[in-house]
């Protein structure tokens, strides 16, 4: 398949679109909702545009399908980004109109679940962004991080190279968004400890494809939005991270194990490991429990690698996914990863 093109981008006075294409949470949870659409206007210029179902719980894929082609269809409407993620927006995809989208191309911002409109877009020759969601980055507490608001502002107005950097400092533990207490100071932060580098050292230059490992599974498990030609993925960067829900090391382990079985893991030469989540609501871990749950997470991933690709570079602990600060990454854009100079660089 040809290399996805990006879209043109907008300018500081235009549109953007937000929409729910995952959960309608900005309907049960408004105050980091509608601090990150006063932060799209303050901080960065743009004039938010909500969609029927953005605050609706409980909407119909068809209903939130049709505001993903409302919102690319606008010719007013400049970008598009995601109130939040979820867990079942794999049911919307097959009521997309790819002709639609190709014909009105746009960037569009999100993750976690929204990892399924990224796949969706890369086979569709879209490029979208990884990152960047309204109700967690835009309206995190006291003020966004400033190393996620230079990505983002990257991602939305630039089209050059944009060298990603190591977080000093990340935030882990959440706070109850349904208190206002939550939105009066900055969340507590701790060291970040750099990235690490695994395997053969080498630069590899290539589109990137991934997201979220869980939501890949199931597209995996679907046969949706996969390629059944995998050499489409030769030659990629793959980019993944895992969400809140904290999936076990085993977990993590069978998935790529799968993927490896495919023949599909072996076909990229880089990866790129998000920083994983290691705290919850419902498994608050206490720091030497997180640090446990980061190192089995990894020690899965390099066992997998040896087994199915051990011919891949990888970097873990890359700020990206469902992290503080979070860096954006192209979707199907150009991504650079340079082992002997221990750098990366995205095109956005």
């Amino acid at each position: 398949m040809p290399n996805p093109t990006y879209p043109p981008k907008p300018r500081p006075g235009d549109r953007i679109g937000v929409i729910s294409p995952s959960s309608g949470l900005p309907g049960l949870l408004p105050m980091p909702y509608e601090l990150g659409l006063l932060r799209l206007e303050k901080d960065f210029g743009l004039v938010p545009v909500e969609y029927p179902a953005s605050r609706k719980m409980g909407a119909t894929p068809r209903e939130r399908a049709d505001d993903i082609h409302a919102a690319f269809q606008d010719p007013s409407v400049r970008a598009v980004m995601a109130s939040i993620g979820g867990d079942d927006q794999i049911t919307v995809l097959p009521l997309l109109d790819r002709e639609l989208i190709r014909d009105n191309p746009k960037p569009f911002f999100g993750y976690s679940d929204n990892t399924n409109l990224l796949a969706w877009l890369w086979n569709t020759g879209v490029v979208g962004y990884h990152g960047a969601s309204v109700m967690t980055e835009l309206g995190r507490p006291g003020a966004m991080d400033p190393h996620t608001a230079e990505s983002v502002r990257a991602a939305l107005f630039s089209s050059g190279t944009y060298e990603l950097r190591p977080a000093e400092r990340f935030r882990d533990a959440d706070r109850d968004w349904a208190d206002p207490a939550t939105f009066t100071a900055e969340p507590k932060t701790r060291p970040g400890g750099g990235w690490s580098w695994y395997g053969p050292q080498h630069v590899v230059d290539g589109r990137s494809w991934g997201g979220n490992l869980e939501v890949l599974s199931w597209l995996l498990m679907s046969d949706r939005e996969i390629q059944a030609g995998l050499s489409a993925y030769d030659g990629c960067v793959l980019f993944l991270e895992t969400s809140e829900e904290l999936p076990r090391a085993t977990e993590v382990f069978r998935i790529l194990r799968n993927m490896g079985e495919r023949g599909l893991l072996r076909r990229f030469p880089a990866l790129l490991m998000g920083r994983p989540k290691t705290w919850s609501f419902e498994q608050p871990n206490d720091r030497a429990s997180a640090e446990r749950y980061a190192s089995e997470q990894r020690e899965a991933v390099q066992r997998a690698l040896a087994e199915y690709a051990p011919d891949t570079m990888a970097v873990f602990d890359v700020d990206l996914g469902h992290t503080d600060p979070q860096l954006v990454i192209p979707y199907g854009g150009s991504v650079r990863v340079d082992g002997p100079g221990r750098r990366i660089t995205v095109t956005y």
